[in-house]
């Protein structure tokens, strides 16, 4: 019995995701998944800041404002309240699915209004995603695995051009570029990583991906690819003032934009909370996609107030947890405290963005590949051998795939429908939404009366898949606790 053996009844045990650590090892795995996601954070910022016409001390401004308004929403998204956040190790941070329309809006307006259209565009936009999440989040039953597969596979995929990107120096137009000392640094950081994840184990296994980037960072000081210059300038505290470069205004045509931008961004949430909640093993149902679309537009709406953009999902995250095996919700929610540190003290900041690029791909690699493979993990739940699912796989991915082999693809396009089209995410998930309706639910009827693709979901969905490394025990085990990156393409 439970009484005498000491051990809490099988139904009192907390979910993983519910459960904490001890706080050296909640601190350090949360500062695991800052550092895979910082530079995806401070990347759109650094783009946007210089094409609006701000100086180099503005633009950093705008950076610490991006980390610490993906503070916020990071908690929203992990704590939540109300009916507000999917409460998963769900990391949010500025969207790059924005950043062409921003850069556009900026170009069209000036320095002196730039911002403030863009900001007051982002509040309508969030503003209007959150009324629209209980309806959006009905798409869910529309996500048997034979889409969400394809859609996490898409996810990995398009995440590695970053890494190599960064194992490259990720500046195309320095004249180190690609060079030995850059790969040959990622190479040595992906090599780290694999050895620690093969000869560490428990905790330090999970962490393997941190001390990675710290082995390799220190490396990277006498290679001369480590610069200082950023923690020499960096001033102890700054507070990002609410409106501080103006009231936001309100364009129509800026508007429109980022209200494209927010739907994208929401579909691309939608398929990242399905494939964490299946890493997690607590399948995203209705109400979890609903809470966490409104955390993501209710972030995205206040951002503005404190000089930061629309926020997402970081998929790069997912793939820490699929790897890392630590599902615990609180860990990813001291992530967004050390953010909102980060955002209020720039000298803090400075010292995560030590890490150099190549540093960052060589890790990179390892994550987002972790994110590939569950995506193909979930695809074998998708019956493929049977009807057109195998097609719709074939279909969706080819599409998915267009914007990473063939960047240049859409060019001619009119500007607005890149918004879409140039998110592979996106445009594959699109695609094997439509297709699965076509071949699976329209026209196709069992003797039962139910829809054949519908059938074959729901018996898809019966199979317990982790779409990690490993399969998990079942929730609420013993060992649940011990269970378990930055980036562009957001």
């Amino acid at each position: 019995m439970a009484a005498s053996t000491g051990q809490k009844p099988e139904g009192d045990r907390k979910h993983p995701v519910d459960q904490t650590l001890p706080p050296f090892k909640m601190f350090t795995s949360g500062l695991q998944h800052v550092a895979a996601m910082y530079a995806g954070v401070v990347a759109p910022p650094m783009i946007v800041g210089p094409a609006c016409g701000l100086s180099a001390t503005e633009t950093a401004f705008l950076m610490g404002a991006s980390l610490f308004t993906a503070g916020i929403a990071t908690l929203l998204q992990t704590l939540g309240f109300w009916k507000v956040g999917a409460r998963l190790p769900f990391v949010n941070g500025v969207s790059f699915a924005g950043v062409t329309p921003m850069v556009a809006i900026g170009k069209a307006h000036g320095p002196a209004d730039a911002l403030p259209v863009i900001f007051g565009a982002v509040i309508v936009a969030g503003v209007l995603g959150f009324l629209l999440a209980p309806y959006f989040s009905k798409l869910v039953r529309f996500f048997p695995p034979v889409v969400t597969g394809t859609v996490i596979t898409l996810i990995g995929v398009s995440l590695l051009p970053v890494a190599f990107n960064w194992s490259q120096g990720g500046n195309d137009r320095a004249p180190d570029y690609g060079s030995l000392t850059n790969i040959g640094m990622a190479a040595l950081t992906f090599l780290i990583v694999l050895v620690l994840r093969r000869v560490l184990r428990g905790f330090l296994q999970q962490i393997a991906i941190l001390l990675g980037l710290i082995a390799g960072t220190l490396i990277a000081i006498p290679v001369g690819i480590t610069h200082f210059s950023a923690l020499s300038q960096a001033s102890l505290i700054g507070f990002p003032t609410p409106f501080h470069f103006g009231a936001p205004q309100f364009d129509l045509a800026a508007i429109v934009s980022m209200c494209i931008v927010m739907l994208v961004c929401m579909t691309e949430s939608t398929a990242d909370m399905l494939a964490l909640g299946r890493i997690v093993d607590r399948p995203a149902d209705e109400r979890t996609i609903e809470g966490g679309l409104r955390a993501d537009t209710l972030g995205s709406a206040l951002s503005p107030l404190f000089n930061g953009f629309a926020n997402s999902a970081f998929a790069q995250n997912i793939g820490l947890v699929a790897m890392t095996k630590v599902r615990s919700r609180f860990v990813v929610a001291t992530s967004g405290l050390i953010l909102v540190v980060l955002g209020l003290c720039p000298v803090a900041a400075s010292v995560i963005s030590l890490v150099p690029l190549p540093v960052l791909g060589g890790a990179g690699i390892v994550l987002f590949g972790s994110v590939a493979a569950s995506g193909i993990q979930t695809l074998a739940s998708a019956a493929m051998e049977k009807g057109d699912n195998a097609l719709i796989v074939a279909a969706a991915v080819g599409i998915g795939l267009i914007p990473i082999a063939a960047p240049d693809f859409y060019h001619n396009l009119p500007k607005d429908l890149l918004v879409v089209l140039d998110s592979g995410i996106s445009t594959g998930a699109l695609v094997a939404l439509v297709l699965n309706l076509a071949f699976n639910h329209l026209g196709r009827k069992t003797a039962d009366g139910e829809a054949a693709g519908e059938t074959e979901a729901d018996a898809a969905d019966a199979v317990p898949v982790d779409p990690g490394i490993a399969q998990p025990p079942a929730p609420g085990g013993a060992d649940g606790a011990d269970e378990a990156a930055a980036v562009t393409a957001h």
